[in-house]
């Protein structure tokens, strides 16, 4: 099979780096992007000669076309960044809701809109878009999280019918226990997780990154969202 470019928006850290970890260890090439130029490059060059880091911020919509310029063509693409955010009605911070909004729905699309001519336009070209599981389960903080990864699964489904023959499908994951958000937290906090989840053992970054996999590879996905989460979600 011949080489494949996969384009890992995110990939300097956490889920992000671990995923552009597998397209390299699968034999093709990874494209991926950081807000930090020089971090992105470092990140690059850990993972070897077959990895670009690219600075980008998604954040800042009107300058991804520019910052996207030198990438050839794409057999995949995954947009992987997100941001942290503790939100609510009654106490309302626009500033960090608009830059979230913006991020994830406004950057996602037009990272898609400046690569649609690179992409290659065949079912073997995969999309894959991160939301989460915020979106089912709301939690105390989460109105902003939970109202835009609701919107990924819209727009995924949109993006799926209207770029066709290129599949779009998303990752929504639970609570990734050896994640570095979660695995850095006080010792007994995952406890109640982990007793709501069957089999009593949380999902890891390794079953994320599976899960991306399958959906950059397989033909027959597109327009779906899977839960990462071991099933936590049907206790």
């Amino acid at each position: 099979m011949s080489e494949k470019t996969i384009v890992v928006i995110g990939g300097t850290s956490g889920i992000g780096f671990e995923i552009a970890k597998d397209v390299v260890a699968h034999g093709d090439r990874v494209v991926l992007t950081g807000r930090d130029a020089t971090k992105a490059r470092e990140v690059a060059a850990s993972i070897g000669d077959s990895a670009t880091g690219i600075a980008l911020d998604i954040s800042e919509p009107e300058g991804i076309a520019a910052q996207l310029a030198g990438i050839g063509t794409v057999n995949g693409l995954v947009l992987a960044a997100i941001e942290r955010d503790a939100n609510t009605v009654r106490d309302y911070n626009i500033a960090r809701a608009t830059r979230l909004v913006t991020l994830k729905l406004v950057g996602y699309t037009e990272v898609v809109h400046t690569l649609l001519d690179r992409l290659d336009p065949s079912p073997d070209t995969g999309i894959v878009l991160f939301g989460g599981r915020a979106k089912d389960l709301p939690y105390p903080g989460s109105v902003t999280v939970s109202t835009i990864n609701g919107g990924v699964e819209g727009l995924t489904v949109a993006m799926a019918l209207e770029l066709a023959p290129i599949r779009v499908n998303a990752l929504h994951p639970g609570i990734i226990g050896d994640s570095p958000f979660w695995a850095g937290k006080p010792v007994g906090v995952l406890t109640g997780y982990e007793a709501r989840t069957p089999g009593g053992t949380l999902a890891t970054m390794q079953d994320v990154v599976d899960a991306a996999r399958f959906l950059l590879d397989n033909r027959g996905m597109s327009g779906t969202s899977i839960a990462v989460d071991r099933g936590w979600r049907i206790t």
